[in-house]
């Protein structure tokens, strides 16, 4: 078994792919409509989805927006440096909300960034992690 994605509802799929493939350097994998439905899936990720774990971002028609409720909590993605990853999301118009350092109560190096529709993603520096 393994985990083949994580599904994100956004509320302006074309804002949302440009995020993660300009901002975060993702690729987008696949994009399909599905008209009797009323949605699109857009499938991202930094690598194919037989070998990696993807983000499934759907897009409901006519729907702009959602609310986070409390259970979801974050994406996280290792960087090399996650000081010079948040410099170059800010340079790409895209939030910090929590600058490059060590976490509290740890020596693991972490920033938090949000996306369009307000979902957060933890920048895990490389080697700081302990596993």
């Amino acid at each position: 078994m393994r985990i083949l994605h994580t599904m994100l509802r956004v509320g302006d799929l074309d804002r949302s792919i440009k995020f993660y493939t300009e901002v975060l350097g993702m690729r987008l994998l696949r994009r399909q409509e599905y008209p009797d439905g009323k949605f699109t899936l857009a499938f991202v990720g930094y690598g194919n989805e037989r070998d990696h774990t993807v983000l499934e971002l759907t897009y409901n028609w006519g729907v702009s927006s959602y609310e986070m409720g409390s259970a979801f909590g974050h994406i996280a993605i290792e960087v090399d440096d996650a000081y010079k990853a948040c410099e170059e999301v800010k340079k790409a118009g895209g939030k910090v909300i929590r600058e490059a350092g060590p976490m509290k109560h740890g020596t693991t190096v972490i920033a938090f960034i949000e996306d369009p529709d307000g979902y957060k993603i933890e920048f895990i520096q490389k080697g700081t992690a302990g596993y």
